[in-house]
């Protein structure tokens, strides 16, 4: 499969049957994927933290920044302590993995202090945590039917309202999760 097929730069779409609570009703943004696993970013789930709470938190001057009282998000379980920036276009910052040739996710402090002093990309997102699956479980959930995905949108990761990007996210891809259950049947 993987020599063949990817998901980095798609969308991973929480199936309603899916209960994992770190992941009900979620999309992610799968940043990396091959024979070791994968990893992405829980792109609406929004938490009690802003730029602001960050930024000082940080040490870092950010009196006029634009994005101040933008929410941080729950990237998902995995290091919940370290903060990830998915951002366009992909830059030039100290540590960041290129996803596509314009979407990048950067670890790196420079990318903060930049954002701060609004010069860092135009369009951003910061998160605490990800997602992260060992080889092949990933591939094992996607046979399970606990997950659609598709190719990544821009749009719906950074400027659909983050209370409808799951919806937008399956929409892509020419699904209603209105219509489908939680539950499975049996013939």
């Amino acid at each position: 499969m993987f020599e063949t097929e990817t998901l980095v730069n798609h969308f991973l779409i929480a199936m309603p049957n899916l209960g994992d609570p770190n992941f009900f009703r979620t999309v992610t943004f799968v940043c990396e994927h091959g024979i070791e696993g994968a990893m992405g970013i829980v792109i609406n789930r929004p938490i009690d933290l802003t730029f602001r709470e960050v930024f000082s938190q940080l040490g870092i001057e950010a009196d006029s920044c634009a994005r101040l009282d933008d929410h941080v998000y729950l990237g998902g379980p995995v290091q919940s302590n370290r903060g990830f920036v998915l951002h366009e276009p992909l830059g030039a910052w100290e540590s960041t993995l290129a996803v596509s040739p314009t979407l990048g996710v950067s670890t790196s402090r420079d990318i903060l202090a930049a954002i701060a002093r609004n010069e860092g990309p135009s369009h951003c997102l910061l998160a605490l945590g990800y997602a992260g699956w060992g080889p092949g479980q990933l591939e094992k959930e996607m046979a399970e039917n606990a997950w659609l995905s598709g190719p990544a949108n821009p749009e719906i990761l950074f400027r659909t309202p983050t209370d409808a990007r799951w919806a937008s996210a399956a929409h892509l891809l020419g699904v209603d999760l209105a219509n489908l259950s939680g539950e499975s049947g049996h013939a």
